[in-house]
């Protein structure tokens, strides 16, 4: 089915309020053969405000962010769900994409009123991440890849060094391209190297294969990394699944828990168990590639403990529930935002018929669209777009309304809560960029200068 390698480079860190700029993909066959390459960038969003630290990493200019030659986003995202489609069926890779660009990508659709914002797992497509299959390389294949320092002498797994450090030298970092370029050397490097390894890691891209191992009830290996340290290996068995959600999987920690106590424990100490630390009963997401492994020969001990999880369903089930109970919602909370209720519910088929149309319309059919929509959050997603795209069919309440929907994005407080960027927190990070020794003055003063032009736009 061949690979489509891609990255992208966005105007900062948040999925959610951020958007991309740049999107590069390479398609190869199964061997990494070139098939076809793309390069794409587009202009900036009316209500986002780009990081400062964004643009000087990835040397995206103020002037380019406005570039008129440049598509705007929702014709760039079309122009991405047009190969997405095109490409498939395919194996959609990167590295750290299932954590990020992924979730960029999903938030881009989404907000440019996308049908399906599961694209890249549809139609016969999955997904993989060479930073994940690092991590196994790192446990189960060490001499395959040499290890760079960063500048403290701590291994570091960031592609700008590890390409380097295993032979890519033409590595041009923080281009969208070229980290393409860098991710698929490093795959090559995994692949030819240990082969056995390499099927076992495309063998997880599926999360019916993924359950499937793991409803052996056998112990098997799970790579994992927290925080700055190594990644390392933990041996488990499947424990069950979390109630509502079958794709978040229980691994039961076969080295950790104490398996016969917590048969018989209250459900504060189930509960302690998934949540607490350390942590005796893991999550897996199977639908994000898990570096899961079988084990050739495991402990007797470990074999034993498993076939008691496997002849105790009320266990997992009450583990599922102690899942589940992690993430309850808070009924006194505020409403999230729009951006934040991607995952509030899948679309009825009425409205994924009208989205179809939508991206096929011109502006005055899709203001008609809008209008039809039954699901809030594409209605909301729906008008901005339209005040985005086609200001003078707005009335002048909702003109006004825009207005005031801009001033308090960019004018909201520079405090933790906030996720996007404002004029707040963008001055803050220029000052702090300032300070930098050998920092680019002239290019911060650009940024200052466009950034300032945020704070004249005022409420009706």
């Amino acid at each position: 089915m061949g690979f489509v390698f891609y990255d992208l480079e966005t105007t900062g860190l948040s999925p959610a309020y951020n958007q991309p700029l740049q999107f590069a993909a390479i398609r190869t066959d199964d061997s990494f053969a070139e098939i076809e390459r793309v390069n794409l960038r587009c202009r900036i969003a009316p209500h986002i405000i780009p990081a400062p630290q964004a643009l000087i990493v990835t040397g995206v200019t103020p002037a380019q962010l406005v570039d008129p030659a440049l598509p705007t986003l929702f014709d760039f995202t079309q122009s991405i769900m047009e190969l997405i489609e095109r490409w498939a069926p395919a194996t959609w890779v990167g590295f750290n994409t299932i954590r990020f660009d992924e979730e960029v990508l999903r938030q881009t659709f989404y907000q440019n009123l996308q049908p399906n914002i599961y694209a890249t797992q549809f139609n016969g497509n999955n997904r993989l991440d060479i930073l994940t299959a690092v991590y196994a390389v790192w446990c189960r294949s060490p001499g395959l890849l040499n290890w760079p320092t960063d500048d403290t002498g701590r291994t570091t797994f960031k592609l700008d060094r590890l390409a380097p450090a295993n032979g890519f030298n033409a590595h041009n970092a923080h281009d969208a391209l070229g980290d393409v370029e860098a991710t698929v050397h490093i795959a090559r490097l995994i692949a030819n190297g240990d082969p056995v390894l390499w099927s076992a890691i495309l063998h997880n891209r599926d999360k019916q294969s993924v359950m499937a191992t793991l409803e052996t009830f056998r112990p098997v290996e799970l790579v994992l990394r927290f925080g700055g340290g190594p990644p390392r290996s933990y041996v488990g068995c499947f424990c069950g699944t979390a109630d509502g959600n079958p794709t978040q999987a229980a691994f039961f920690d076969l080295e950790a828990g104490h398996l016969e106590a917590l048969m018989q424990a209250d459900d504060a100490a189930l509960f302690q168990a998934v949540d607490g630390t350390p942590q005796v009963i893991r999550s897996i997401a199977t639908n994000k590639v898990p570096s899961l492994f079988p084990i050739a020969n495991p402990d007797p001990d470990h074999v034993r403990k498993a076939a008691l999880i496997a002849t105790n369903p009320a266990f997992r089930a009450r583990v599922g529930q102690a899942m589940a109970a992690r993430y309850v919602d808070d009924p006194d909370a505020p409403p999230p935002s729009v951006e934040k209720q991607i995952y509030g519910g899948f679309y009825a088929k009425g409205d994924r018929d009208l989205l179809a149309e939508f991206q096929q319309a011109d502006w005055p059919r899709r203001c008609e669209i809008v209008d039809l929509l039954t699901d809030a959050r594409l209605r909301q997603l729906g008008r901005r777009l339209i005040a985005f795209h086609t200001p003078s069919v707005l009335t002048a309440e909702e003109a006004a309304q825009f207005k005031v929907f801009l001033h308090e994005r960019w004018n909201a407080p520079d405090t933790p809560e906030i996720d996007w960027t404002t004029i707040a927190s963008a001055t803050r990070a220029i000052a702090e960029l300032r300070a930098v020794p050998g920092a680019d003055q002239a290019a911060l003063n650009d940024i200052a200068d466009f950034i300032q032009q945020f704070g004249s736009a005022q409420p009706a």
